[in-house]
């Protein structure tokens, strides 16, 4: 089974959006080269939500997912931290799927 999330139009190229799951979850799905990814909105290193603001998860360049709380820098791709306190760790991945329809759904294993 799967639920529906969002539109991909909902989540613009470069940015990110939060969404809250049917689980309680809080999970964030960004675009890059129109490829979706997603992930549970917890910073390895504290367990802290990551942005400061409102669906401000990426540096202001939109390169990298960003912890507000530390400055930590993510891989968009593999969620790998790359810089700060708890490099090597990586955020938990949420399985997703884009259908026909326009919908992205969480794929549960």
């Amino acid at each position: 089974m799967s639920e529906k999330i969002a539109m991909m139009e909902e989540i613009p190229e470069r940015e990110a959006r939060a969404f809250d799951t049917m689980t309680g979850d809080t999970i964030f799905i960004t675009q890059r080269d129109g490829a979706f990814y997603a992930y549970q909105n917890l910073c390895p290193h504290l367990q802290t939500e990551l942005e400061f603001l409102e669906n401000q998860f990426l540096d202001q360049d939109g390169e990298y997912i960003q912890c507000s709380t530390h400055g930590a820098l993510f891989n968009v791709e593999t969620g790998e931290c790359i810089s700060g306190p708890c490099l090597g760790d990586t955020l938990e991945k949420v399985n997703i799927k884009v259908h026909s329809d326009g919908g992205i759904y969480i794929v549960e294993e």
